[in-house]
């Protein structure tokens, strides 16, 4: 091999090797992104044993569409309904919260944890209000 080969095939190996850095950074910014209207619903005073339901609407306003795996609450008296399907860019999707008050009158915070493949992959919503008799 001449110098002439060898200085072309470094130069081809470190295009190569730029070009697949490239790709990386360019696929990590393509993931979805959630824009919800409001991440934190204020009930106010609530009737203890009458549930109650809240619905979080979002948009997504990343490239890729998002995909929601789970939704956790932190008690058992707070039922989540969300969008099962891919949310794809520019689209709208939900996630319904029925809580039904349970306990003593007292005011309460509660959260909601969405786990998905968004940019942001656990996203926190709060819901919170007086339980009154």
């Amino acid at each position: 091999m001449t110098i002439k080969e060898l200085n072309m095939k470094k130069l081809l190996l470190v295009f190569a090797i730029l070009l697949g850095f490239t790709y990386m950074a360019s696929a990590q910014t393509k993931l979805g992104e959630f824009k919800f209207e409001t991440e934190a619903h204020n009930f106010g005073k609530i009737a203890i044993g009458k549930p109650v339901v809240h619905t979080f609407s979002f948009t997504n306003v990343g490239d890729e569409p998002i995909i929601i795996s789970k939704v956790e609450t932190t008690c058992g008296c707070t039922v989540p309904e969300f969008t099962s399907t891919p949310v794809k860019k520019g689209e709208t999707g939900t996630i319904k919260v029925t809580l039904t008050p349970s306990g003593p009158a007292l005011p309460f915070v509660k959260t909601i944890t969405v786990t998905s493949n968004a940019r942001t992959p656990n996203k926190v919503l709060i819901i919170k209000g007086v339980y009154v008799e």
